[in-house]
């Protein structure tokens, strides 16, 4: 496969919260696939065929005086990736019993050890979704049960869910190198139990799962909600994240459409992540 080449967006930000969020969320309506946060704003990644000079001009918060945003632009080799995350990436500790970090660092002393390379994939744990979503799974029964990880990135998710005795799993992504990588770092973890595709909601034809986890955003989650139902089984549970709390009420009214019963959500810097029963 031919080297991509990204365009790199290095934002300084104050304050840091919730402009970074807003940000997060704001770039990724408009193409932006990849993040980082640090403690002055966030990288972000966008492949140079998707990008344009202008690409940013209508980002609400750049207009917006309550926040400060600078940013710089270069180009960037998926080659070059490493070395970025590697200078950003430290270890996240979900609980007590759960911890995302990189081959790098030191194992830690918890039942659920997780280490993955994020390259330019979605979900290190940094996130508040990915971070709620990992905490929904450790919060919640998995033996035995057949899961789907859709809008798998890293596939953080899916091995977590495998480390708690769920089996088989899927998880899809419809973007390449997302899927490359969580094949990387299925592999990385030892689990034969996860087959890992490449694609959207359209392969969900005649499958079905015990669990559904979606962290993707907003319009997708609410496009692809009937054809999750359709892909669980009676009794089945739906874990839904990528969204902000003022989208809870649309999220669940879409839902109860479609017979799914709203339990529980977690919420984290206005991020949600919500738990449906089939």
């Amino acid at each position: 496969m031919a080297n991509i080449i990204y365009i790199e967006y290095v934002f300084t930000v104050f304050p840091v919260q919730p402009t970074s969020d807003i940000l997060i969320a704001e770039l990724g309506e408009i193409g932006f696939e990849s993040f980082v946060e640090n403690e002055n704003g966030v990288l972000a990644y966008i492949q140079k065929t998707d990008w344009k000079e202008s690409a940013v001009e209508d980002i609400a918060i750049l207009k917006n005086e309550n926040f400060k945003i600078e940013y710089s632009v270069k180009e960037i080799e998926q080659e070059n990736w490493n070395a970025t995350w590697e200078e950003n990436f430290k270890a996240i500790q979900v609980g007590d019993a759960c911890v995302v970090r990189a081959p790098f660092h030191d194992a830690p002393r918890v039942e659920y050890d997780i280490v993955i390379e994020p390259k330019m994939s979605f979900g290190t744990g940094h996130h508040e979704t990915t971070f709620m979503m990992l905490s929904h799974i450790l919060e919640n029964d998995f033996k035995g049960k057949s899961v789907l990880d859709m809008g798998s990135g890293t596939g953080v998710l899916a091995i977590l869910a495998a480390m708690k005795g769920a089996s088989p799993i899927e998880a899809i992504d419809i973007d390449n190198w997302c899927y490359l990588n969580a094949k990387e770092n299925v592999e990385r973890n030892g689990f034969s139990n996860i087959q890992v595709f490449e694609g959207d909601a359209g392969l969900l034809t005649d499958k079905k799962f015990d669990v559904i986890i979606a962290n993707i955003n907003r319009n997708i989650l609410l496009e692809d909600i009937p054809v999750y139902v359709k892909s669980l089984n009676p009794g089945g549970t739906l874990f839904l994240s990528g969204f902000y709390l003022e989208d809870l009420d649309k999220i669940t009214s879409k839902c109860k459409e479609y017979s799914l019963k709203f339990e529980k959500k977690l919420e984290k810097n206005n991020w949600v992540a919500a738990k449906y029963v089939f």
